[in-house]
This record gives structure tokens, sequence and C-alpha cells, in this order.
């Protein structure tokens, strides 16, 4: 488990923080009434400053929060190598090139494999805390488990030799890749491009059957054609390492663009 992770799962004794993208409702999420509740008397110690701040008398509280935030992040952050080990070695390998842009949500990893270019995209959004699931054996029923939420990849890969492109969507967690559908276009700009038009174009375009409804053999003929590519273990792995190593500094760039608005 990388340092963030074990930090946000873990109980904190400094601010709480609620991870951008976490899709958790205030039922399920016991803290959201005291990240969000602020002190009676902390209110009315700063409604005296409260114009210097904005135009709101919550303005300063606020603001006084977000710091302690900025403080608690840079602290973590200061403590983690500015390039952590698992990226190293990830790159090292010298396999997947990494296009990660500040400010972005989604990373995009690519390679060529052949006459393939072949793209892998996931988005930091999908990060969040681990979850428990109930166990469905009747024996341990007060059994749960935990893990990370997984995390969505899109695949793409096309041909230098010739028209087309092969789009795979997968969930990613647990060191694995789960395939969900694999889709195919005969025009690669229609099946590759990132733009409205295109996404509208492929929403009206048959994308093939749902991968688990496929033959066995043919499952895992194409389970051996995507792990040959380098979509295997090693990048399972790599994917939610990154995805939170990224989303911690986004979160503290965040809290500090949100701080100086408010203090306008």
């Amino acid at each position: 488990m990388s340092l963030f992770a074990a930090v946000r799962s873990a109980a904190r004794v400094g601010p709480a923080r609620l991870v951008a993208g976490m899709r958790v409702n205030a039922a399920s999420s016991p803290t959201r009434s005291a990240r969000l509740a602020l002190p009676t008397n902390a209110t009315r110690a700063f409604s005296v400053s409260s114009a210097r701040l904005g135009s709101g008398s919550s303005d300063q509280a606020l603001s006084a929060k977000l710091q302690e935030e900025l403080q608690y992040e840079k602290k973590e952050l200061e403590a983690q190598d500015a390039t952590p080990e698992f990226l190293k070695t990830f790159t090292e390998q010298g396999v997947w090139a990494i296009e990660d842009v500040r400010g972005n949500d989604e990373v995009t990893l690519k390679r060529k494999f052949g006459d393939e270019n072949i793209r892998l995209m996931f988005s930091i959004a999908d990060v969040g805390p681990e979850e428990e699931f109930e166990n469905e054996n009747e024996e341990d029923e007060d059994e749960s488990t935990s893990g990370p939420l997984p995390i969505r990849v899109s695949a793409s890969i096309t041909k230098s030799s010739g028209p087309g492109a092969m789009n795979i969507d997968m969930m990613v967690s647990d060191g694995a890749f789960t395939v969900e559908n694999i889709s195919f276009y005969e025009d690669a700009t229609v099946g590759t491009s990132l733009t409205a038009d295109a996404d509208w174009t492929r929403r009206g375009l048959y994308i093939g059957p749902q991968f688990e409804t496929l033959d066995l053999s043919v499952q895992d003929a194409f389970d051996a054609f995507i792990a040959e590519r380098g979509i295997n273990e090693s990048v399972a792995f790599f994917i939610p390492e990154y995805a939170a190593h990224k989303e911690q500094q986004e979160y503290f760039k965040w809290l500090g663009k949100v701080k100086n608005f408010i203090d306008l």
C-alpha cells in the first residue's frame, strides 16, 4: 500500500479530508458532518474581521480550515520522495511512456508493440478509500472484506499497417485487469479521438458483446493477446498507485487555489 493510501485509510489526528472524486453519500460517510461542521465559537471569533475576505461571514473560518488542510498535506508530501520508488521502477523498465498534464484529471500510458500503437487511459476521479464488501458465504455472515475501489481503464490499439481501432474497456484492482468490453471501429479516428464529436459518433455504433458472454476459450485468447502487449500485472499494480500519487498532488494544488480565491 502506498503512503497516501495508508494515510487515507488510517484514523487521522489532523484535519480530515474529503478525497476528490470520492463517491460516497452522507449516510455512508460517518465523518462528513465532522468535516463540514464549524464550532460556534470559531464562527464568533472570526465574525469581527470577516469583511476583510469576500463578503461572507464564513469566509475566514473556511480559509482557516483550508490552511489547516494545506499544512497537513504539505507535511505528507514533504515526507515522501520527490519520485516514489514505484514510479522509478516503472519508468526504468522503459516499456510505457507516461503522459501526465498537471491539472488534468486523466493520465495516459503509451507504447509501441510491433506496428501497433497502444494507449491506456485512466482517471484519478476513480481514486477513493477502501470499501467494505459483504461476504456472500452464509457460513461467514458476520465477516466482510475490504479493498480499494477499482479504477476504470480504457485501452486503444491501432496499427500503422491498416485502418481501424480496437478499444478495450477494463477495470483494474488487486493487481489484475478485468475486461468488460471489446469494441472495434473501422475508422481509427472515431475510435481514438477524445473530441465530443467522436464520442457522440461512438455512442451510436455497435460496441460488441459483453466480454463475459463470450465463449471461455475466446476470453482466454483475448486475455493472452492483452497480456502479451504489456497490459499485465505490473501495470495493474502501477495504475492505482500512480492515480493515488497524482490525486494527492492535485488535491494539494486545489486546496491552495481555492484558498487564494476565498482570500481575495
